[in-house]
Formats: structure tokens, C-alpha cells, sequence
């Protein structure tokens, strides 16, 4: 049985137990895939579930279980969605326990066109794992002097429009005054933005916090490979505090002193 029918059974025998209010997974439609919150009264929606491209979802869901304080949903979760999942959980953004999470495995080409290190989910319910690769960008830039890193960052940055894609996609994203529309540190009116501000801020804002989605690159429109800068930041935060974000609900996160509120 291919994939596609497989998640279909899955996502049915999950509604059928009557556990979850809807599954939100993706649907074709005749501008892409898109979020769609799939329930018991229409089984015939399954017939266009769809697979790929990725789609952030998770925050789809968080504003779903917002939306709606009472209920429980089920999600289609890749790896990097789990892990999302995760870290937005210990940042008070979601609460798992009204998750029913069913774990898809992402295939070689789908890892391949992520450049992930860890493309599936803690439990896998469809798909068969696969490895994680290396992303040769991150080891082009590592192969560079501290000069021509700065030239490399500079080439792409000077490339950005400001459009906020990476940011609004985000599910680490979250703060409900972003400090990027401050005037102060992000000056309105100027493009691309003052190297490096803009993109160093944000990154430091999600440090111990990315897990990889990539899918602030895929939302990029000027192609910068914000991959890499977050890859690293990832490397650092394992080196220096053995933290892995979204690696497990247990872990407490290293630059967080206490439990922050909603929208922190």
C-alpha cells in the first residue's frame, strides 16, 4: 500500500474512534495544498488528501486549539512538525495533550529537498524511515575565512525585501509585538534592511528554538539560504548547552528562566 493510502486509513480509523474533533492534514486545491481540517461527516474529502509540498501546519493548529478552548484534534506531523510542536508546547503555545499526533515519515527525496538531518517523527505511523543528510550549503560556508563568510551573508542579505515571509511563516515565531517593526532596531522604508540587522535579530530570537522546518526559506522570495544561519545556530546551542529543540517535551530549554505567558 503506497503512502497516500495508508495516511488516508490512518487519519480515518483516528476519526472513526470518535477521540478527535477533525484531523488537519493537507488537501489539494487548485491553487496547492493547503490546511484542511478533515472530520467524520465527510470521508469523501480524504480522496484529495495531499502529501506534499510542506505546509506550515503547526500553526495552523495552534490557532485552531485557540479558536476553540474545549476541543481535541489530530495532526499529520513530519519530524519538524513534531518538533515544532514541541518547542511551541514549552513555550505555552499549544498544549499536546489535545494533540493526537499521526507520524509520517518524510521519503529520501523529500529529505533531500529539505537538506534535513532528521526527517521523521519520534513515532512513525506511515512512511518507513530514512537517514538524515548532511546540508552540503552549511559545509560550502564552513569552508569559508571569516572574511568570505561576512561577503557570503552580505551577498544574500542584500537580496532581502523586507517582506517579513520568514518571520510570519515561523512557528517559533510567536511574539505578539515583533521588536522587527520597531523603528528603532528595523527601519522602516529601507531595503534590503542594514546588513545584518534584521536577519541577526531574528535569529537571535529563535536560538534554541529552531528545529530545522526550513520553512522560512521555502517562504522566502529572494532565495536567501536562511537554512544555513539557523543550522548553525542549532550546532551552537547542542555544543554549548547540549540542548536539542524538539528533541523531547522534557527538555527544559536553556534560555528560558521560568515559564513565560502566552505570546512571549
Amino acid at each position: 500500500m503506497d503512502r497516500l493510502s495508508m495516511l488516508r486509513d490512518a487519519i480515518r480509523d483516528l476519526l472513526e474512534q470518535g477521540q478527535v474533533a477533525g484531523v488537519l492534514a493537507l488537501r489539494t486545491s487548485e491553487r496547492g495544498p493547503a490546511p484542511f481540517l478533515f472530520g467524520p461527516g465527510t470521508p469523501e474529502h480524504l480522496l484529495e488528501l495531499a502529501l506534499w509540498p510542506k505546509y506550515p501546519i503547526p500553526k495552523t493548529m495552534d490557532l485552531l486549539l485557540e479558536a476553540d478552548p474545549g476541543v481535541r484534534l489530530g495532526m499529520v506531523t513530519r519530524g519538524c512538525e513534531e518538533r515544532g510542536l514541541i518547542e511551541m508546547a514549552k513555550h505555552n503555545q499549544v498544549d499536546l495533550d489535545r494533540i493526537t499526533m499521526i507520524g509520517l515519515a518524510c521519503t529520501a527525496e523529500e529529505r533531500d529537498e529539505c537538506r534535513c538531518a532528521w526527517p521523521y517523527p519520534s513515532q512513525i505511523h506511515v512512511g518507513q524511515q530514512v537517514e538524515g543528510i548532511a546540508d552540503a550549503l552549511v559545509a560550502e560556508h564552513e569552508g569559508l575565512d571569516l572574511a568570505g563568510r561576512t561577503e557570503f551573508w552580505r551577498r544574500h542579505f542584500d537580496r532581502c525585501i523586507k517582506c517579513y515571509g520568514c518571520r510570519t511563516v515561523c512557528p517559533q515565531c510567536f511574539c505578539e509585538t515583533c521588536i522587527l517593526e520597531d523603528d528603532l532596531w528595523v527601519e522602516a522604508g529601507i531595503l534590503a534592511p542594514p546588513f545584518p540587522s534584521y536577519h541577526l535579530i531574528r535569529a537571535y530570537h529563535t536560538i534554541a528554538k529552531c528545529v530545522g522546518c526550513m520553512e522560512c526559506e521555502r517562504a522566502c522570495p529572494a532565495d536567501i539560504p536562511l537554512t544555513v544561519l539557523y543550522t548553525l545556530l542549532r550546532r551552537d546551542a547542542e555544543e554549548m548547552f547540549g540542548y536539542v529543540p524538539g528533541r523531547s517535551v522534557d527538555d527544559p530549554p536553556p534560555l528560558v528562566v521560568d515559564t513565560l505567558p502566552r505570546g512571549v
